[in-house]
């Protein structure tokens, strides 16, 4: 005999040394018994000693039937016995057994004979209680069934993680025959697992005992090669009833559904995040190239790596358009976003150029219909349909292009453009998930684009009206130098009011004029060409800047509430003097030699328009040299500082040294006008000369 020892096994190499012994044996605690030819007990082992309550010493050279058996049984025992010693068959089944202790046991017995060495006939019994081996049976056999009728894929895997069984679900699970695991690892079997995360598990759960539950892994199988499934598995050591590890043992439940369920979901909610973003990002401003450029940004890398927002030329330019079959589509580009695509972005037209692009292009058809054109798997045929030239579809071939997507950009029923979505990185072709999250994004994107467009041609108009009404007057007239500017606001609304003017009179002399109608707009810049003409009316009639000053708010009051504020002054070199009447606006400044700047001290006056007050003249003195600044109020006010600080400012800057006017004008401008003011600016700057 050798001793037990404690050297793990695993799989079927037979053993290099002694081993721990199953716990099997000991569980069903199964006694040894021998015979003698007599029927005399010459061998008792501890575990008979625990089975039948009579130890070695009370049992050895007894006749084992009449200790152990009824008297009722007696006979059946001994020709049991006798047959077993006559045949050398033995005879296995269950019998009563009276214990030490008066007790009746079923006992099952396991009956063979045996020979020595001299020829001697003896019989050795192996004896269990019947009730822990009906038990065990019942747990083997209850096991057994489960593992084979169990919907869940069920492994045993030995201490070198290789298969030792597989019930019927594993084998369907993989595809596999069960004879094909055995002595095969995961690895093996199956390539496209993430067979390093499982591994490391189960070494984890073969170390430490701690069961690993519900991990998640997606991969193939040769059961469905074509498709990749999910499954959760859970990991667990096997100990006999010694504690030997015999290896782990492996379920595998397929979750594919609640996997791609929750895919689904997932990407519902982030289309829903998408276009909730969306709304918040698109059309923050009135612009329209940056109401393109936020589609843009919304649009990569969440649904494309690369994105372009076209519309087309004759949309931009105000004008309805509908294109013919056999016409090529007009395009200006406005935006272009991409994410890690190189190449990609070189073929796309450049934000702000203008292209042309035949009747078979695929954006000329999504223009033309009004609907989405996809290709979802692009092959090289596809690209010089996409691309905007030869050299474009080449640029797009290296880049790795493989999905194509355009969406139309439709507001007020109107095709203004088209949104162009590429994918390179992103594996997953373009879908019909993504057309309907493209057509979403489109459509509110579309309204922002056209709100933008409108706005920039209202803000040209009105503009290209108020410019036309501003004066080009020379550099010099009289005897004054004059430079001036004009800021245009923000936004097309925000347009219209301010105007100048420089209106030589005889005598030399030069009326200056700055004025602002309130509102905005075209009709504001309608008011102040209305308010200019007759000013200019007026003026060579000689009056007196305040009696002027009363026919124009006459003349505004005959207007649509309309209401304006204006400085109108009269230079007179000979006199060397300037008379000014003020109707409502800010002061303007006068600078002369050796002194500090100033704001003019004048009488404020209403506005024009209000009608019923009278206006006054001030007469102040310009000598040669001195300079006179006249402004409106979007110059010096804004919404977060008090004008009085910013008047001094005004008056800081003019303190500086004498420099030419038209660099005095930007120096105002730049320093004073903030970006976020949303008023236009009138400047007009003169230095009086010596006299004619």
């Amino acid at each position: 005999m050798t001793a037990a020892g404690a050297l793990p096994v695993g799989g079927d190499e037979p053993a290099s040394g002694p081993v721990r012994p199953s716990g099997l044996l000991d569980v069903l605690g199964v006694a040894s018994v021998v015979l003698d030819a007599q029927g005399r007990i010459v061998l008792w082992s501890p575990q008979a000693a625990d089975l039948f309550g009579y130890s070695a010493r009370e049992a050895l050279g007894r006749h084992a039937a009449r200790l152990m058996v009824h008297e009722q049984h007696l006979d059946l025992v001994v020709k049991l016995f006798s047959d077993v010693l006559r045949t050398g068959r033995g005879w296995a089944g269950a019998f009563p057994v009276r214990h030490k202790d008066g007790s009746t046991r079923l006992v099952e017995f396991r009956n063979m004979r045996l020979l020595d060495g001299r020829g001697n006939v003896y019989a050795l019994g192996l004896a269990a209680d019947q009730s822990t081996v009906r038990r065990l049976e019942r747990d083997v056999a209850l096991s057994e069934r489960i593992v084979s009728q169990s919907p869940i894929g069920l492994a045993v895997l030995d201490n070198r993680l290789r298969y030792v069984s597989v019930n019927p679900a594993l084998e369907r699970i993989n595809g596999i025959p069960a004879e094909q695991h055995v002595g095969r690892t995961v690895r093996e079997l199956l390539p496209e697992w993430d067979c390093d995360a499982l591994e490391a598990g189960a070494r984890r759960v073969l170390e430490t005992g701690q069961p690993l539950v519900d991990r998640s892994t997606v991969g193939r199988t040769p059961a469905d090669p074509d498709e990749d499934h999910a499954w959760s598995f859970s990991l667990y050591r096997l100990e006999d009833a010694t504690g030997t590890v015999l290896g782990v043992a492996m379920s595998i439940v397929d979750i594919t559904e609640q996997h791609r369920a929750g895919i689904a979901a997932e990407t519902a909610r982030r289309r829903l995040a998408l276009i909730a973003d969306a709304s918040a990002r698109i059309g923050t401003t009135l612009d329209l190239e940056r109401t393109a450029g936020e589609l843009a940004d919304v649009a990569v890398p969440e649904l494309a790596d690369v994105a372009a927002v076209d519309l087309l030329e004759s949309v931009v330019a105000g004008r309805h358009s509908s294109l013919g079959p056999a016409e090529p589509a007009v395009i200006r580009a406005l935006a272009v976003r991409a994410e890690h695509a190189a190449d990609a972005p070189e073929a796309a037209d450049p934000p702000g150029g203008i292209a042309r692009y035949g009747p078979d292009r695929l954006v000329t058809r999504c223009v033309r219909t009004g609907r989405p054109v996809l290709v979802a798997q692009v092959k090289d045929e596809d690209l010089p349909v996409i691309a905007r030239s030869p050299e474009a579809a080449v640029l797009l071939g290296r880049a790795g292009v493989h999905s194509y997507l355009a969406v139309p950009l439709i507001a007020r029923g109107e095709v203004l453009g088209a949104l162009d979505l590429k994918r390179i990185r992103n594996p997953r072709p373009f879908s019909a998930d993504d057309v309907l999250l493209a057509r979403e994004l489109a459509a509110r994107a579309a309204v922002q684009i056209d709100n933008a467009r409108w706005y920039q041609n209202a803000r040209d108009t009105a503009l290209t009206l108020q410019r036309s009404l501003l004066p080009s007057h020379p550099s010099v007239t009289g005897g004054l130098e004059v430079a001036s500017r004009y800021q245009p606001a923000g936004a097309a609304v925000e347009v219209g009011g301010d105007w100048f003017d420089v209106i030589p009179l005889e005598g030399d002399r030069t009326a200056l004029v700055v004025g602002d109608v309130m509102g905005s707009g075209i009709g504001a810049a309608a008011t102040m060409g209305r308010l200019r003409t007759a000013t200019k009316a007026l003026a060579p009639l000689g009056l007196d800047p305040a009696r002027l000053l009363e026919h124009l708010d006459r003349i505004t009051d005959g207007l649509d509430q309309a209401i304006a504020t204006c400085l109108y002054a009269v230079h007179d070199p000979h006199r060397r003097q300037c008379r000014i009447a003020n109707a409502g606006h800010l002061p303007p400044a006068r600078i002369r030699a050796a002194r500090a700047p100033e704001l003019l001290d004048l009488p404020t006056g209403v506005p024009l328009g209000v009608g019923g007050v009278a206006f006054s003249t001030t007469t102040v003195d310009l000598e040669p040299g001195d300079r006179l600044v006249l402004y409106t109020d979007g110059l010096v006010e804004t919404r977060r500082d008090p004008l009085d600080e910013r008047l001094a400012m005004l008056l800081t800057l003019l303190d500086g040294p004498p420099r030419p006017l038209e660099e005095l004008c930007d120096l105002l401008l730049r320093t004073l006008h903030r970006p976020d003011n949303h008023d236009d600016v009138a400047l007009l700057v003169a230095r009086a000369q010596e006299s004619p």
